[in-house]
């Protein structure tokens, strides 16, 4: 069964908002079986809207339509829609009682035609009710097609699918089973990693896919199993996992999409009763920002300093004047004097500290644009390691933030 979702609206196309609302739908329709064949964007335009609809009908079952449901007249998906159906608009009366109520009672101000119109459905719809806006979706069907429009504003869209879509659908269409199993690893490039499973990769049965998807310092595999047994597919997904886990165990950190690097860490260090701390320089806070986005951190979090200038790193951190005179504050000692002092103020077990030239200039340091050093304190040693990232500067940073929490996660994993 397939599936197609489609955003209306200009300031999509422009780059003014972006569109989240396809993964959200996409995620509900695969948990039930239905998988996305495409995601369209389309303007605010009669003629565009007609054309799309015209070139999907029949070609998959499914169409999901988000946007241009408001009550001003660039709004014009439910009239084109009635068009394309042969249908005309009449009130629904649940709808327009509900609207009324909303806007009399929780924006205490009387109720006006343009609001009134937002009652209006094509006849032959089935109303799909939006209890926590003024715009209903709508469900209708045209030959082998079904189509559902829903109003744009992310969080009505998602009560109506949560609510009134997928139960729908559940019950009127015969589903395949699609069960996935994402493995997060982390510290391998996707090449090296393809080179490593190639093997396993090309033994998996026909019903089971592995897709890469690559980030900065991290790669999810995704296994996905499309049937009509779904215990089957779910023990044959557990039995590949099995095979592969030891292919990749140096680099596996978690089974699924939620476990990144900051939740094995923060699991960890919550574990073994460790606290940790961050002395940032080139990163910005950005290695305590992840940290601190996980629940429950404040159990092994204790602070950060974002020492980005020289004088703070000297004045507030108390870094050694001299020894940045002596090795420029883009040096390995440094920062290796800045995660001693950071473990030592915050009093933790461990410290992260960083310091390089993220560009696009050299600015104060000598250090070539791309240079990152990363100092990791434990409560043995003080370590660190030297990085050339490149550039642009976004990337920089962000593998910086990412080879830092690596270092710590496999530090404890080894010794503690």
């Amino acid at each position: 069964m397939k599936a197609t979702i489609v955003t209306i609206g200009d300031e999509i196309l422009i780059g003014q908002i972006t569109d989240t609302n396809s993964g959200f739908i996409a995620k509900g329709l695969d948990k039930i079986g239905i998988a996305t064949h495409e995601m369209l964007s389309i303007s605010d335009d009669k003629q565009h809207i007609l054309d799309t609809l015209h070139l999907l009908q029949d070609t998959v079952d499914l169409v999901v339509i988000t946007g241009g449901l408001g009550p001003t007249k660039d709004d014009v998906t439910k009239k084109t829609l009635c068009e394309y159906m042969d249908d005309t608009l009449m009130y629904d009366e649940k709808v327009l009682v509900h609207v009324t109520k909303l806007i009399e009672e929780y924006f205490k101000r009387p109720v006006s035609q343009m609001n009134k119109d937002q009652a209006l459905v094509p006849s032959k719809c089935q109303v799909l009710f939006n209890e926590v806006g003024t715009a209903p979706g709508m469900w209708m069907e045209k030959g082998n097609t079904v189509f559902i429009s829903l109003p744009g504003v992310p969080y009505e869209m998602k009560f109506i699918i949560e609510n009134e879509v997928i139960p729908r659908l559940v019950t009127k269409f015969q589903r395949p089973y699609i069960v996935h199993q994402t493995l997060m690893t982390y510290g391998v490039g996707e090449s090296l990693l393809a080179e490593r499973i190639e093997v396993w990769e090309d033994n998996l049965p026909d019903f089971i896919r592995l897709a890469y998807l690559p980030s900065p310092f991290q790669v999810r595999l995704r296994l996905t199993a499309r049937g009509t047994d779904e215990q089957l597919l779910k023990n044959r997904i557990f039995e590949e996992v099995e095979k592969l886990r030891p292919l990749i165990a140096d680099c596996l950190v978690g089974l699924d999409e939620g476990e990144n690097i900051q939740v094995m860490l923060g699991r960890l260090l919550a574990g073994k009763q460790m606290t940790i701390a961050t002395a940032e320089s080139c990163t910005g806070g950005k290695i305590a920002s992840l940290l601190t986005s996980v629940a429950g951190s404040s159990a092994y979090f204790k602070g950060s300093l974002v020492c980005y200038a020289t004088a703070v790193k000297e004045n507030m951190l108390g870094v050694a004047s001299d020894l940045i005179e002596q090795y420029s504050v883009v040096s390995e000692p440094v920062v290796r004097a800045m995660a001693e002092q950071a473990k030592k103020i915050f009093q933790t077990d461990f410290a992260i500290a960083t310091t390089g030239n993220a560009g696009p200039e050299k600015g104060e340091a000598d250090a070539e644009v791309g240079t990152v050093f990363i100092a990791v304190a434990t409560p043995n040693r003080v370590f660190v390691e030297e990085c050339k990232l490149g550039q642009p500067r976004e990337k920089v940073i962000d593998r910086a933030v990412n080879k830092a929490l690596e270092m710590v996660y496999k530090e404890i994993l080894k010794n503690y």
